[in-house]
């Protein structure tokens, strides 16, 4: 007798960002990286009347169609993680709301879900990826840099971003530099 093993297997495909699942995603990340903000800063967690009204003001600012594209990754099928990717300008692109659920983590869907953002990008005509982040978010700034992009100048002036990352998308390397308006991608 053989014993059988049931491979699980990541998928990775566009969401409306106000599809019920990209709604809890967005959730489950934003509550995350804001406890973590407090936790660090002022030894507690985010007080949930303000967790309301923040995710209520950012989730008009997602990552949309037509110049944007939201992601989500499930691992056998359930959802498991997103990524977002919206232009900044012409050639552009801002990788934002990257997150996989704590029960999925070190299962590869992180360097999945980068590289389909960096496809996306792509295919809305962007040449450059840049991201902020916090320093915090160690897990988020060695994922970036395992998928090949470099630490450099800010390219925004968000006021919890601390570290700021670019990569070529034509096929060379990261650039570090940084230019174009960008939001809270936390990463």
């Amino acid at each position: 007798m053989t014993a059988m093993t049931a491979v699980t297997s990541w998928t990775v495909t566009p969401e409306p960002v106000d599809s019920p699942v990209a709604v809890a995603l967005w959730r489950e990340y934003y509550t995350e990286v804001s406890d973590r903000w407090y936790l660090l800063h002022e030894g507690r967690r985010t007080d949930p009347a303000e967790l309301e009204r923040e995710i209520a003001a950012r989730t008009g600012d997602g990552p949309a169609p037509p110049g944007g594209r939201l992601l989500v990754a499930r691992y056998g099928g359930e959802p498991a993680g997103s990524a977002g990717v919206r232009l900044l300008d012409a050639v552009t692109a801002e990788l934002t709301r990257v997150f996989v659920r704590p029960g999925a983590r070190g299962r590869g869907g992180g360097p999945l879900l980068v590289g389909a953002a960096e496809d996306a990008a792509r295919a809305l005509g962007a040449g450059r990826m840049v991201l902020d982040t916090r320093g915090d978010l160690v897990e988020a700034r060695a994922l970036y840099a395992r998928c090949g992009y470099r630490e450099g100048a800010p390219h925004n002036e968000d006021p919890y971003a601390e570290h700021w990352f670019a990569k070529d998308l034509t096929g060379g390397s990261g650039d570090g530099g940084g230019s174009g308006d960008g939001g809270a991608g936390t990463g």
